[in-house]
């Protein structure tokens, strides 16, 4: 037990060290692939039958795509801005009724929603 709390430490002093070096861009595709992870496991979690852990990391995914609606800039984002403010907020309800109901669909759903739009902002990376 105490090897696995130490390889966990290990890793998320891995992360915060790639955090602390990441541009703005790229903290943009850490956090989407963090929500598509936590949506991952939360499908896993409600396949076993943990109900719990399910509800947790539904929680941790809601807050990842939070943090990415509120970091839009409408002022310069216009439109692009507008219509991602509305796909994160359907994104948003969509999790919090798939944990409601235990909807390994919805959840699909939003995991597909936002590899899409982690799709066009890797695409963003590789035109610069």
């Amino acid at each position: 037990m105490n090897a696995m709390r130490a390889m966990k430490q290990y890793q998320q002093v891995g992360v915060q060290a790639s955090v602390f070096e990441a541009s703005p861009h790229r903290l943009i595709q850490m956090l989407m692939q963090g929500g598509l992870d936590r949506i991952a496991q939360a499908k896993g979690a409600l396949e076993r039958g943990a109900f719990a852990e399910k509800g947790e990391l539904v929680g941790k995914a809601l807050s990842i795509i939070g943090g990415l609606r509120e970091v839009l800039d409408k002022e310069v984002g216009g439109e692009l801005a507008d219509n991602l403010d509305r796909l994160y907020d359907y994104m948003i309800r969509t999790l919090l009724e798939a944990n409601r109901s235990n909807d390994a669909d919805k959840l699909d759903e939003v995991a597909r929603l936002l590899g899409e739009v982690k799709e066009g902002w890797d695409g963003i990376a590789s035109a610069a």
